[in-house]
């Protein structure tokens, strides 16, 4: 067995960990909020209609800013519909997901369950600029976060809420870039009204914070272009781009998809130096930060073949979409997108997993019945408590193997977060699917004495996954022989492994 190796020192270091890094997203799609999170009559639910059952995993699951209420739906979201009595909300037709939106679940229902998971969970909150514009959201805005004395600001407090949601970051629509998308524009028409909304905002609260548009994904024909022309509209008047990025074994190519992470860092470090270049030819010392507010493993062609099944004439309320059940390996990639992220937090200061609940998530829930944890449940809950504090720079030294999609990649994918009471803990991936990996660690520089823990997520069975019948079939279990003996940690991760070692 080749060994792989890498060397940390205090002295390199990659940036600090922005709690925004572990943020998730909740979309009125599927069952995200119906039968997810909002289930009025369900043994657990408060007097709000909130499952407790699923609030105690979205706290243990450690998240931070929630980015809401789309997605797809935003662009036809009309956000006086989701306010005021809940029995006098109208009900509407949703046409990015073939659904009926009943609205009873609406902005101050979202505040509410965000002030229930606790003070780190922080509104994210996205604008539609597909069917609607600027004037709409300094009306949401103003509804939102002014304290009082205006019409708006008083409808609030009449609709039972004195106190502002205190709204800070703002998404300036969503995905417009994406011929899908309700609204869609090119760039040009995008950029004039992104920063037309972004100016009239800043009129109403200097201090907001806004998210542009970038492109929906590496691949679209515009990639590039598109954050180019945008960013040179809106530059002076935004905060972060973002990025959206899906991954799943294409056509069985399960080794392409261990590497996915490859194209992930590609993404990010091409984004970063699109705005940069922006940023030199405006002459302007800003740096625009990332938000990657869509990160997740998908299986989107199961969701194309099943989008084709719609009947035209149905348009059900919260029926099961995207639900997709993870694997051990969908969670090992899902790991290795978690280290791509914080390998590059000097730039992505914000990013969220999508979704919560039901849908493409870590949770999942039966509707009257119980809520439990998926696969990818476990690596996001570790990041979220341990990836805290500095990140340290890490240069592998790694074997390699060869995949189709991605060319060579090494088998160990790794980073390491040193927190402020001077604990280190790293985080890594095997790539291999039939070999263990043994793993060195030079530490220059750090005091560090023991081994605290070393954990793993990994399985006989590559397929096994947690279900209603069986919902802790997979869970992290520990290593043991993990050693760290004259200033060099030494390991063996499992084959398709996700690995946690804690040390101090």
């Amino acid at each position: 067995m080749h060994t792989a190796r890498f060397t940390l020192d205090p002295a390199f270091t990659v940036g600090e960990v922005n709690p925004r890094l572990f943020g998730s997203f909740v979309e009125h799609l599927g069952r995200c909020v119906y039968t997810g999170i909002f289930e009025p009559g369900h043994r657990t639910a408060d007097a709000s209609g909130i499952r407790q059952d699923v609030l105690d995993l979205v706290r243990e699951l450690g998240v931070t800013a929630i980015r809401y209420p789309g997605g797809n739906f935003v662009s036809g979201y009309k956000w006086e519909d989701s306010v005021g009595p809940a029995e006098e909300r109208p009900r509407r037709l949703d046409l990015a997901w073939h659904s009926t939106e009943t609205n009873r679940f609406g902005l101050s229902e979202y505040i509410a369950f965000l002030r229930k998971i606790g003070p780190h969970a922080e509104p994210m909150m996205a604008v539609n600029l597909g069917t609607r514009g600027v004037a709409e959201a300094l009306e949401l805005q103003e509804y939102a976060n002014h304290p009082s004395g205006t019409a708006l600001s008083d409808l609030r407090a009449e609709h039972g809420d004195k106190d502002p949601f205190g709204i800070r970051l703002w998404c300036l629509g969503n995905e417009m870039d994406g011929p899908w998308q309700t609204g869609h524009k090119t760039a040009e028409e995008y950029g004039r009204v992104a920063a037309e909304t972004a100016r009239a905002m800043r009129q109403q609260d200097p201090n907001v914070e806004l998210v542009a548009c970038g492109s929906s994904g590496q691949g679209m024909p515009t990639f590039a272009e598109w954050e180019a022309t945008v960013l040179k509209e809106t530059y002076d008047l935004v905060d972060y781009i973002s990025l959206h990025a899906y991954y799943e074994p294409v056509d069985g190519d399960v080794d392409s998809f261990l590497a996915s992470a490859v194209d992930m860092e590609s993404f990010i470090e091409n984004v970063v130096a699109t705005c940069d270049h922006v940023g030199a030819r405006l002459k302007s010392k800003k740096k625009i930060n990332l938000s990657f507010d869509e990160w997740n493993v998908w299986y989107l062609s199961r969701w194309e073949e099943q989008a084709r099944t719609f009947e035209q004439d149905d348009w059900p309320e919260a029926p099961r979409l995207l639900e997709d059940n993870y694997s051990v390996t969908d969670a090992v990639v899902f790991g290795s997108l978690l280290i791509a992220l914080l390998r590059h937090a000097d730039r992505v200061t914000v990013a969220c997993l999508a979704q919560l609940v039901n849908v493409i998530a870590p949770i999942m829930t039966e509707p009257g019945g119980p809520a439990w944890r998926q696969t990818t449940f476990f690596p996001f809950a570790q990041a979220s408590t341990y990836g805290r504090g500095q990140v340290l720079d890490v240069r592998v030294d790694s074997p390699t193997y060869e995949t189709k999609k991605y060319g060579e990649a090494d088998l160990l994918h790794a980073t390491a977060v040193r927190a402020e009471d001077g604990s280190v803990t790293v985080f890594a991936v095997n790539r291999s699917r039939t070999e263990p990996l043994p793993l060195e660690v030079a530490l220059n520089g750090l005091e560090l004495k023991r081994v605290v823990e070393h954990s793993a997520l990994a399985d006989a069975d590559p397929d096994a996954r947690n279900t209603l019948h069986e919902p802790e079939r997979v869970t992290p279990h520990a290593v043991e022989g993990t050693a760290l003996q004259d200033g060099t940690l030494s390991a063996v991760l499992e084959p398709l492994s996700w690995n946690v070692i804690r040390l101090a």
